[in-house]
């Protein structure tokens, strides 16, 4: 059975046509897939009644099942998807204003509406990034193309059931378990759809990729897909980022920061978003802060700095909100653009570096933290 989740549009199109069917009808059944939501062939009416007995015949529409399901006392909501074999996967969505007031024309800065959907690209994270809970987990595997879209198209399922509105999602953010460019062909696939206007017809700027610094892969997705890119920095010196993301060993800042450039050649946004988590007594002193400016001066970049939500054993602190306060005025006082994430979803585990999900992990990297704790 073929899951026709896993096609975006021109794929969709080849496999039918490979199936003796007209190019037109990939488009109407598109719209009922993700337009829709409609996951039963029987329901897509307007199709003519031989397809939609090949299609019972020989494709699904199959998104993840989902294994648990919690909603923030602030709202936030989180899904637990089952991606098999003792595996899940976290996608959690975060709403700010009414819904319908304004979502899909207000400022793209400052809507009245924003319904943000945080989605995973990998079971668990190879990247082994010291302060993250998904890094900590190890590494499975990537999710494939219908286990990336299919977070988008049961979320936005159970949100119209749930009243938030004909556009529940207004936004994306790759920011979820894994690192997005290390599954680069189909996170690139999904964003296809996603910014199809048969499907989800997000906005380029509406759609965010948040990577470590892989960054031929970003060089490729500047040609191939290019949608808001965010850069998780957190630290202004190689010595530093090399122990906390260590990616940086193999990509140095100022490789980095060049592929910043390169990629702003082709982005709808004028500016990369650095992403900074702050880590008391880490990286969150005012000498930290100066040389961040100084780091980032020739790059158009906003600053969002991330209070760090703690876990258990992570080894880090959250930065008291003193030191937070002073970081951003020297930022600001330098000229930058600065934000600071509210914390949203901590009550269930969903706020930003928190998403642990389950993870069968095939590096052998829980077992050995497990041993040296034990020594």
């Amino acid at each position: 059975m073929q899951n026709l989740l896993d096609f975006n549009l021109p794929q969709l199109t080849d496999w039918l046509v490979s199936q003796g069917e007209k190019p037109f009808r990939a488009k109407q059944v598109f719209h009922w897939m993700h337009q829709r939501g409609e996951g039963d062939f029987a329901q897509m009416t307007d199709l003519a009644k031989s397809l939609r007995e090949k299609l019972v015949k020989h494709a699904e529409v199959r998104a993840p099942q989902v294994k648990a399901d919690k909603t923030s006392a602030d709202g936030t909501r989180k899904w637990l998807f089952d991606v098999g074999v003792g595996n899940g996967v976290e996608t959690v969505f975060i709403p700010e204003g009414t819904p319908g007031c304004g979502d899909a024309d207000a400022d793209e800065d400052s809507p009245r509406y924003r319904g943000t959907l945080c989605i995973s690209s990998q079971v668990g994270c190879a990247l082994e990034c010291t302060f993250c809970s998904t890094g900590r987990q190890g590494f499975n595997r990537n999710l494939t193309v219908a286990e990336i879209i299919g977070q988008l198209w049961h979320a936005v399922r159970e949100l119209k059931k749930a009243g938030w509105g004909a556009r529940p999602v207004t936004n994306v953010v790759m920011m979820g378990m894994g690192e997005p460019l290390a599954n680069f062909e189909n996170v690139v696939t999904a964003l296809d759809i996603m910014l199809d206007d048969h499907a989800y017809g997000l906005s380029r700027r509406r759609v965010t990729v948040s990577t470590s610094g892989i960054v031929p892969a970003m060089d490729r997705l500047a040609e191939r897909c290019p949608v808001a890119l965010a850069v998780s920095l957190h630290a202004p010196d190689d010595a530093l980022r090399d122990r906390i993301v260590p990616i940086n060993k193999k990509y140095p800042l100022q490789e980095l920061l060049a592929a910043c450039r390169r990629y702003l050649e082709h982005a709808p946004r004028d500016f990369i978003t650095f992403e900074y988590v702050m880590l008391a007594g880490v990286n969150d002193t005012p000498a930290h802060a100066r040389q961040l400016a100084e780091l980032v001066k020739d790059t158009p970049c906003k600053l969002n700095l991330i209070p760090f939500n703690p876990f258990p054993d992570s080894g880090y602190g959250k930065s008291r909100a003193d030191a937070q306060r002073t970081f951003r005025e020297i930022l600001q006082q330098a000229g930058y653009v600065v934000t600071t994430r509210k914390t949203r979803g901590d009550d269930i585990d969903a706020a930003c570096g928190q998403l642990a999900g389950q993870v069968a992990d095939r590096t052998g990297r829980v077992l050995k933290r497990m041993e040296r704790n034990a020594a």
